[in-house]
């Protein structure tokens, strides 16, 4: 290689070049002819520069392809130059305009068989409101297709309604319908999930509503959720209805014979009274064909009766009946004696029928059996006599089709309707709502009470939904809103908002109206910013001394938690604001932030929480989100009194409070959670209901001090000192010290910062300043919370949990396996015993909420898919094992045996709070306690 050619660098420069003259010739003759065209220029435009512009050699780095953006924009405009295209490949760099929808809306008002200016008219006559909610067990035949077919109304809305086949959202429709005369009603209907996880919709519906249709399937009977929402309505002081839907699976499915068929129909109707008898006081809510507020029906057939309506048909039929003396004869043990033609108690022969079988179940089995069996040839005769004429075509439809055209001719078109109106044509308005307010309803102040928000079809804001319940409300009023937290000594909860445009919700489209006046139900724009759960919507002005409507009260609890995070930290303030929605749209849900940080959401159950991330993360944030493991919410308790008098010293060490901890008595924290006792109730009335019903003696159940952590909590704070010994002016004027102290004890306990539960505190001696100076709430508040700390912990502290109770139907062969997978979830059977008239079982269990989680998966798999079962919280039970056990070691990723599981609890919820890892006694005993503690020589396993 010649290295003359490259220079030190490597790069390549070329040979030597001959001589310096040669250039030098070369230029000049280039000179030369560059003077020459330079001169022929000069004659054409005039003086030129001598330094010709384009010709000089240029570096690629020095070129000027396109002008500053300066000489574009002007000297005054700010330029930004990016380096590098920030924007990836996959996003498109004008994005097309994407419209989010969550739900299913008509755009345009569909046609019914009323004007909607009629249905605006029935609502200024309350006399013809009727507000109805219609629940009942899952898949129990609430939504029912009848309705949206002959009304054109899906009262199916949200997507994830078709996605899961399972309600999640009630839905509210208003529809005018008529009753058997033909005279219009307007009623405002509920159309509530059936999942027991779900049941804070049907909550939120029941209190705005007057009445309860509560839905029971014929073949599986009365189960979980109808016996739950049957002491929910009877709690609420509501009308309650039965329909007992699907009659004709125990024709087509079960193939009951009738005698057994009604049997089945009898069993259910009693259980459902035996219900109603155990919670309600009212000796007159009774349910019973005869009375009217029992129907049976069959939506997917068209069959809809009461012994009323089939009466009727009777009387039509043959002329001179007064069917409604031949209804009363129509069910029990009523039999037809066909020879004196009159009904008699007793049976006239061995074979005679109960009149329901003979005059309502046999033609019904009849008209079936001929549609299902023999089409062609029997079939158009039975119709003849009916008085039914069917086409060629129609005899040619299928089955299902021909079974539900021929049930509707028969029994009508549509009798749903109409027995629902005849159901609740002697509705009252509900007695609570009727002793709130005064007479006449429009004139009075503005009061609307919202129980629930629903958001707009693109999720970004929200309506809230309620009733009317005086005045009326007029769009783009001013309205102040008062909160669940608004009393009238703290008036921080309530903000003056105005009404944006008010609607009327037919589930899958609005009626725009401009006011709504008492009586109806309502969706308002405009007023969702301040409103969470519920909210009480009233004047702005002149209605001061306006109360709330109380918080809704739930049948269920949310022990579930699971924390959620941002997979992106940047998107922290997206996901807050999604929670903030989810909050709004779930009725019982609770959101919160740990001390540690974490955002967590308590919910019902596994599916309830599903629905809550599919929300958070495609409607309302739009972000990924990630989810720890699903865990639960404990509880603290004691088990023992404390073992020695725990008492604390304030830090100015002038005030001294003595306390012990013990157990409540069985029952009582649930009487204070269902509000059977209240701490607001006057002394004397209290002071009894704890003698008579718990035997405390007269002095304790007088000096009861507080409930803690709230008005509903389950622990107690006893004053138990004596006034010779104790100054009861000095300890009354700090008693809203030690009780605040008390309640934020209680809400956070020493063992994990969970709620204590059951524990009852009792003040045993109390040393107070004189001056007022040194016993403020900065010195006794603290104080009281540690020495309820330190009496809890000397009295053999406890970890509780949640226990589910599950229902879960199998056949026969399957029960085997249910209770396989129970006990491996530490799970219980408390009963089994088969479905009468049917081949399933039902498989009562308790099971632990911890280990539940995954538990229907595993049983579906367990039984081939066979089995079903619901799961609802149910009690608190206490862990196996001393929480405080030092001895035990906990290995990771090892089960743990059942006398370690507190220990394991304990250190695990501690450390996903960000706690230390165990319970530091130092932190809650002063040192002359600790003193105190040495002389006795208690023996402690705890940290010092």
């Amino acid at each position: 290689m010649d290295t003359d050619l490259y220079d030190e660098f490597g790069n390549y420069i070329g040979p030597e070049l001959d001589s310096d003259e040669d250039d030098d010739e070369l230029g000049r003759e280039t000179k030369d002819l560059d003077e020459m065209d330079d001169d022929d220029d000069d004659d054409d435009i005039g003086d030129h520069d001598d330094d010709h512009p384009g010709m000089e050699v240029v570096l690629h780095e020095d070129k000027k392809y396109y002008p500053t953006a300066e000489e574009v924009y002007g000297p005054e405009v700010e330029t930004i130059v990016q380096e590098e295209d920030t924007q990836p490949l996959t996003e498109p760099i004008i994005k097309p305009v994407k419209t989010k929808k969550f739900t299913l809306m008509e755009q345009t008002l569909p046609v019914t068989v009323y004007e909607m200016d009629f249905l605006a008219d029935l609502m200024d006559n309350s006399e013809l409101i009727r507000n109805v909610t219609l629940c009942g067990h899952l898949h129990h035949g609430k939504t029912h297709p009848e309705i949206r077919k002959r009304y054109d109304q899906d009262v199916l809305t949200t997507l994830c309604f078709f996605q899961r086949g399972v309600g999640i959202k009630s839905t509210p429709v208003t529809v005018v319908l008529p009753d058997t005369k033909g005279k219009s009603y307007l009623f405002n209907i509920m159309d509530t999930p059936g999942h027991v996880n779900f049941s804070d919709e049907v909550t939120a519906g029941l209190r705005i509503s007057d009445g309860v249709v509560l839905f029971i399937d014929a073949a599986e009977g009365v189960m979980l959720n109808t016996e739950r929402l049957i002491k929910h309505a009877v709690q609420e002081r509501l009308a309650v209805t039965v329909c007992i839907n699907k009659i004709d699976r125990l024709i087509l499915e079960l193939k009951l014979p009738p005698t057994d068929a009604y049997y089945k129909l009898r069993h259910i109707v009693d259980e459902v009274n035996g219900l109603i008898s155990m919670y309600s006081t009212d000796e007159n809510l009774i349910l019973s064909p005869l009375l009217g507020n029992v129907c049976f029906s069959s939506s997917q057939y068209s069959i809809c009766f009461t012994l009323g309506s089939f009466a009727k048909i009777y009387a039509d039929t043959f002329g001179d009946i007064n069917y409604q003396e031949f209804a009363k004869r129509l069910w029990g043990d009523i039999y037809f004696n066909p020879k004196t033609r009159k009904f008699t108690k007793k049976a006239p022969t061995s074979s005679s029928q109960r009149s329901f079988v003979e005059f309502i179940l046999e033609p019904l089995y009849k008209i079936l059996a001929q549609v299902v069996g023999d089409v062609d040839t029997s079939l158009p005769r039975t119709l003849d006599e009916l008085g039914i004429h069917l086409t060629k075509e129609e005899l040619k439809l299928n089955i299902r089709p021909l079974l539900r055209l021929v049930c509707k001719k028969f029994f009508g078109e549509f009798t749903g309707s109409n027995v629902l109106v005849q159901f609740f044509l002697t509705l009252q308005w509900r007695v609570d709502v009727v002793e709130a307010t005064p007479c006449p309803l429009f004139q009075g102040p503005l009061m609307c009470h919202t129980t629930k928000m629903y958001s707009t079809d693109d999720g970004v804001q929200f309506h809230a939904f309620g009733r009317v319940l005086s005045g009326t409300i007029h769009a783009g009023q001013p309205v102040k809103v008062l909160g669940e937290n608004y009393t009238l000594e703290d008036e921080e909860d309530s903000q003056i908002c105005t009404v944006g445009r008010l609607w009327i919700s037919v589930a899958r489209y609005h009626i725009e109206v401009n006011r709504v006046p008492a009586g109806n139900w309502v969706l308002i724009e405009g007023v969702d910013q301040p409103i969470v759960k519920t909210a009480t919507i009233t004047e702005p002005r002149g209605n001061e001394e306006a109360q709330i409507f109380r918080p809704l009260k739930f049948n269920t609890t949310s022990v579930i938690k699971i924390a959620v995070e941002p997979v992106n930290p940047s998107e922290l303030p997206k996901m807050l604001d999604g929670l903030r929605k989810v909050n709004k749209s779930y009725p019982s849900l609770t959101t919160k932030v740990e001390e540690s940080g974490e955002h967590v959401i308590l919910g019902t159950g596994e599916l309830y929480l599903d629905c809550v991330m599919h929300d958070l993360r495609k409607m309302y944030s739009e972000i990924d989100i990630k989810v720890a493991d699903p865990v639960v919410t404990f509880c603290e308790t004691v088990v023992e009194t404390s073992s020695l008098k725990c008492f604390a010293e304030t830090p100015n060490k002038k005030n001294k409070i003595t306390m012990i901890a013990e157990p409540l008595e069985k029952g009582l924290a649930e009487d204070i959670e269902n509000e059977v006792v209240q701490i607001t109730w006057n002394r004397k009335k209290l002071g009894e209901f704890f003698q008579t019903k718990y035997d405390w003696d007269l002095l304790a159940a007088r000096s009861i001090w507080a409930f803690g952590p709230d008005a509903t909590g389950p622990n107690i704070l006893v004053d138990d000192t004596l006034p010779s010994e104790v100054d009861k002016a000095l300890l009354g004027s700090v008693k809203d010290s030690i009780v605040q102290g008390f309640q934020w004890g209680t809400r956070e306990g020493p063992l994990c910062d969970e709620l204590i539960r059951n524990v009852k505190f009792k003040i045993l001696d109390a040393v107070v300043a004189q001056e007022p100076l040194h016993r403020g709430g900065g010195q006794i508040i603290p104080t009281a919370r540690r020495v309820v700390y330190s009496a809890f912990l000397m009295a053999t502290p406890r970890l509780m949990e949640p226990y589910y109770f599950v229902e879960v139907q199998a056949p026969a062969d399957c029960v085997s396996a249910v209770y396989t997978v129970l006990a491996r979830r530490r799970g219980h059977v408390t009963q089994d015993a088969p479905i009468p008239g049917s081949p399933l079982y039902t498989i009562k269990a308790f099971i632990p909420a911890i280990d539940s989680f995954g538990f229907e998966t595993d049983l579906r798999t367990h039984t081939q898919g066979q089995a079903f079962s619901l799961s609802v919280f149910h009690h608190w039970q206490i862990v196996p094992g001393d929480p405080l056990d030092k001895s035990i070691v906990i290995r990771p990723l090892e089960p743990q045996p059942a006398p370690h599981l507190a220990r394991e609890f304990m250190i695990k919820t501690r450390r996903r709070k960000g706690l230390s890892e165990d319970v530091s006694i130092s932190k809650f005993f002063d040192d002359p306690m600790l003193l105190e503690l040495a002389k006795q020589d208690v023996v402690l396993n705890y940290p010092m």
